[in-house]
């Protein structure tokens, strides 16, 4: 008991809180069921520019954007992950950035919300264009992500075709493997050798955090303290989550993603409605489907079955 209780608050002293689920005029009232906003960002932060190097990160970007971005519902009707394009084109509300300077609302890409005022900003965001109240955050860098992979020796996955990427670093052949750390963050990054680029690779990240998800919470990683005390420190010393979110909700949240990966749940990209919008400035953009995504983000909100959109 005093070896569990022990691990319990070392658990918890690993967590990195952070206010980004402050209220504001007009946010949506809480639904039925959890909603988590999951957020894999590109920082760099905990890692040497060696290590940049050999997972072909890159030296010259500061700061932080959201290298992934979904919503994962938790209800009575089953679990929903769904994935929302970073390069979606929606209204972003005014903020006030680091020095205390109120910027206007505009339209952008919903990626620049994340860049411009961190997760605060982006949950109110996400907020604004679903109306689907987030009830929870995480947000994991490429340091963290490589860590929680290796700590658990790997992730086992099926590889569809063989894939070579020279941007990531990606180089695997087809079939049944393990993913190492590095490997894995170019299977999650990737998007050359996809059609449909940024929406494949959402399809292969929501693939592999679900096999990361099953991999983690199986007994033999969980009841394994060689496995185990290496994932919380990794996992939970890199994580940034909402300043409510706790050991058991972060337990839950592993729980429902094992279930959406065991076909318990499903998985879903926000609908689109034109994937190549091009913006007065010449940007290409991703514009979702109105009567679509309004139909997915109710079943959210009330906690039903999301219906099969074509």
């Amino acid at each position: 008991m005093v070896t569990a209780v022990s691990t319990w608050f070392w658990a918890d002293s690993k967590l990195n809180h952070e206010n980004v689920l402050a209220d504001y005029p007009g946010r949506p009232p809480a639904g039925k069921g959890t909603n988590w906003l999951i957020v894999g960002s590109d920082s760099r932060q905990g890692l040497t520019d060696s290590e940049q190097d050999d997972l072909h990160t890159g030296h010259d970007t500061e700061g932080k954007r959201s290298d992934s971005m979904m919503v994962l519902h938790v209800g009575d009707n089953g679990n929903t992950l769904m994935s929302i394009p970073r390069d979606s084109w929606v209204p972003i509300p005014e903020y006030k950035n680091s020095s205390g300077k109120t910027l206007k609302g505009t339209t952008s890409k919903i990626n620049s919300a994340f860049g411009n005022g961190g997760g605060r900003l982006l949950v109110q965001t996400v907020e604004l264009n679903t109306g689907i109240r987030i009830d929870h955050y995480a947000e994991i860098g490429f340091a963290g992500f490589v860590g929680i992979v290796d700590s658990i020796g790997g992730v086992e996955m099926h590889i569809d075709q063989d894939l070579k990427d020279k941007d990531s670093g990606l180089d695997l052949k087809a079939g049944d493997q393990t993913l190492n750390g590095k490997q894995a963050l170019a299977f999650v990054r990737q998007r050359h050798q996809m059609a449909d680029q940024d929406l494949g690779r959402m399809r292969n990240q929501q693939k592999f955090l679900g096999a990361l998800a099953h991999q983690a919470a199986s007994p033999g990683t969980v009841l394994n303290p060689f496995t185990f005390y290496p994932l919380v420190d990794s996992a939970l010393g890199t994580l940034i989550v909402d300043d409510d979110a706790g050991l058991t909700d972060l337990g839950s949240l592993f729980l429902a993603m094992k279930d959406v990966n065991g076909g318990g749940g499903k998985t879903l990209t926000v609908p689109i409605g034109n994937p190549d919008y091009r913006t007065k400035t010449g940007e290409s953009a991703v514009l979702w489907d109105a009567a679509k995504s309004k139909q997915v983000f109710d079943a959210f909100k009330n906690d039903t079955a999301v219906p099969d959109i074509k």
